[in-house]
């Protein structure tokens, strides 16, 4: 089951003003009145407490989640080398612009993104055909068209903007006609003992260096691992639409994004990733990976 923690924090919010809001209107005069008649001492009743308690609290959390920064935790190795299996990372919830809490409507807008940014987005589902017409779905075998996507928030680096034209042919990846180039590293270096370590130690990754645009960030190669699709596509066209956005994993063999499903939309972004706050490994296999907390994420 997928839960949304920001609809969450809203719903708890409301409903703890809604009931603080209310008793202090309507109750609270004459709860106060009728005990000191009676002599006794004031008290509220247990729900009017810990809603007033409780309100502030999840307000704060609310605000800070919504529009400065949140919390995520990296599941998969779709990113790696750039970002790890066990990273938890702070995104940026205004450097694009603030965004209404759970309905994610922008309200101010602060700019957009742009190429080589590594951005949190709701996954916005599978391009399906349905009559002739391309559908999102939540199923990504497209036998159910209509299947309902689910809730989830996924990263990826933007690689396309808006109007631009990109093609991808196996590791060859084209912006606007022009190669993006990359130079070899060398072997992954990971720790067998780790299932998304030892897959791509098996597949003989291989760790580069990719010039997009200004931007010089490291991406991950295994061709024996994976053969993605090439864009264009039966589904994917070459120029990206308007208010959309093309977005790649930087484990360009074991991603599975825009190559796929198609641009991201604008309206789904949640933010820009930029900080690694801490790194957990597991038990027996590393642990708090103290090198890479602090890294500021490229």
């Amino acid at each position: 089951m997928d839960f949304d923690f920001s609809a969450i924090l809203l719903g708890l919010t409301v409903l703890f003003g809604v009931v603080w809001g209310l008793d202090r209107l309507f109750l609270y005069r004459k709860r106060k009145a009728r005990l000191d008649a009676a002599g006794e001492e004031y008290h509220e009743p247990a729900v009017v407490d810990w809603s007033r308690s409780l309100f502030p609290v999840v307000l704060v959390v609310l605000v800070l989640r919504s529009f400065v920064a949140e919390p995520f935790r990296i599941p998969s190795g779709s990113m790696m080398p750039t970002l790890d299996v066990g990273d938890f990372i702070l995104v940026n919830k205004f450097a694009y612009g603030l965004r209404m809490p759970a309905f994610n409507d922008k309200f101010v807008s602060l700019g957009e993104p742009k190429r080589g940014d590594v951005v949190v987005f709701r996954f916005p589902g599978y391009l399906c055909r349905d009559d002739g017409k391309l559908v999102r779905s939540g199923d990504m075998s497209c036998n159910d068209p209509h299947a309902k996507v689910p809730s989830q928030n996924w990263i990826k680096r933007v690689i396309g903007l808006p109007g631009d034209s990109i093609e991808v042919h196996g590791d060859e990846l084209l912006v606007n006609g022009q190669r993006v180039t990359a130079d070899e590293i060398g072997p992954y270096v990971g720790n067998p003992q780790r299932s998304v370590d030892e897959t791509m130690l098996n597949m003989g990754a291989t760790v580069w260096t990719e010039h997009l645009g200004k931007l010089n960030h490291m991406i991950a190669r295994m061709p024996a691992y994976n053969t993605p699709n090439s864009i264009p596509n039966d589904r994917v066209p070459s120029k990206v639409p308007a208010g959309c956005y093309l977005v790649m994993g930087d484990n360009r063999n074991d991603s599975l994004d825009s190559r796929w499903w198609g641009c991201m939309p604008e309206q789904n972004l949640a933010g820009k990733a930029f900080l690694i706050w801490m790194s957990w490994k597991g038990w027996g296999t590393g642990g708090v990976d103290f090198s890479r907390i602090g890294t500021v994420i490229h």
